[in-house]
Order: C-alpha cells, then sequence, then structure tokens
C-alpha cells in the first residue's frame, strides 16, 4: 500500500514556519519543512484540508491559525455539505478545516481526523491513471472531477481536483506560477508527476 510519510513544504523560514504550524493546529511529523526561495505567485495548485468531527473543532483549529497569524479566506460558515472554512499561513499554504456535521457531536477537542492533501491538476483523468501505474488504489472517484485514493494506514491522505475548482473552493484566484513549494514524502516516490508535483522518498 502506497503511503505519504510527510508533507514537506518550503518555506523562507523554517523556525517561522514551525512556530506558527505548532501553534496553529500541532500536526507533529505530519508537516515537514525546508528552506527555499524558489519563485512562485498566485494559486501554488494545492490545499491542505483538516478533517475534524464537528464545528467546535473547526473553530478552534481556525481561531488558532489566525492568532497565530494566518488571514482569512474563506469565513467559517455552515453550508450545504458541513462546517468549515479556509485559511492562508503565513508561508502561503492554503489550509481548509472542515466537518460533515453542522452539530456538536461530542465534547470540544482539536482532534484532526484526517490531513488531506488536495492537488489541482489540469487533467483529473490522466493524472489519475499516473497514480493508479504508480501503485496508488482508487478509494473514491467521481469521473473527471474529483478522486480519493486508498493510502489507508498513512497520516495523509491524497486527492485530486481540478485546479480551477480546487481554486474556486480555497476561494483564491486559479492563476499562479513558479514553484508549488510543497514535496512530497512517500514510499512511491521519486518522480514528478504530470501537473509538476514533486515526490521524494521518505526517509
Amino acid at each position: 500500500m502506497t503511503a505519504i510519510e510527510t508533507v514537506i513544504l518550503e518555506v523562507s523560514d523554517s523556525v517561522a514556519a514551525k512556530e506558527f504550524y505548532s501553534a496553529a493546529f500541532d500536526l507533529g511529523d505530519t508537516l515537514t519543512f525546508r528552506e527555499s526561495d524558489a519563485s512562485t505567485s498566485g494559486f501554488r495548485g494545492f490545499v491542505m484540508s483538516l478533517v475534524v468531527s464537528q464545528p467546535s473543532t473547526v473553530d478552534s483549529l481556525v481561531e488558532s491559525a489566525l492568532a497565530a497569524g494566518a488571514t482569512t479566506l474563506k469565513p467559517v460558515a455552515k453550508s450545504f455539505w458541513g462546517y468549515g472554512g479556509v485559511v492562508q499561513a503565513p508561508d502561503g499554504t492554503i489550509w481548509k478545516v472542515a466537518s460533515s456535521s453542522k452539530k456538536e457531536v461530542g465534547p470540544a477537542t482539536r482532534k484532526v481526523d484526517d490531513v488531506v492533501l488536495l492537488l489541482g491538476v489540469d487533467n483529473v483523468k490522466a493524472t489519475k491513471k499516473f497514480y493508479v501505474d504508480r501503485g496508488l488504489g482508487v478509494a473514491k472517484s467521481f469521473g473527471s472531477k474529483y478522486v480519493e485514493f486508498d493510502t489507508a494506514g498513512s497520516p495523509v491522505k491524497l486527492a485530486l481536483y481540478g485546479r480551477k475548482a480546487a481554486a474556486k473552493d480555497a476561494g483564491v484566484d486559479p492563476a499562479g506560477t513558479g514553484s508549488h513549494r510543497v514535496v512530497i514524502g512517500g514510499d512511491a516516490g521519486p518522480f514528478t508527476d504530470p501537473d509538476e508535483f514533486v515526490w521524494e522518498a521518505a526517509s
């Protein structure tokens, strides 16, 4: 089973990034950091999602992220699918925090049920085939719109969405150039996918 062991965020200041994420989400070794001055502008083509059990957890995580220096892209709100909001970290990474529940289902916690790396890609079907050919099984697939891979036991899930749809969901313009500023550490690498997302062999 292919697994993602860590998501490496390329940041201009790794010390500041560690301080922010420790205060905002505290995801432990799921995130690591590498200093980079690679040119990047606009939408970087990916969104990190935190899936949680209830609205109070969404509120707690978003509030701590904002207090640590994040900015709001989409205010926390109810929608037809649940409850959530989108923020942008000081390093530029976009984070969506969401719950499928609109009501509290237990005591308030800060527990994250799933961390999902959502890649916004130009051709969902082609990129899906690329990953299937490299050993990733498909858990969910909605034609050319959305794919979620089976990474059971992995600390990070992987999903594909059309680039424009991913940007719209995040509340940003889809235009962007330069580095994605993210590297995926897992047992399927090393390789570069059709949308130039880089995988490295997990250490």
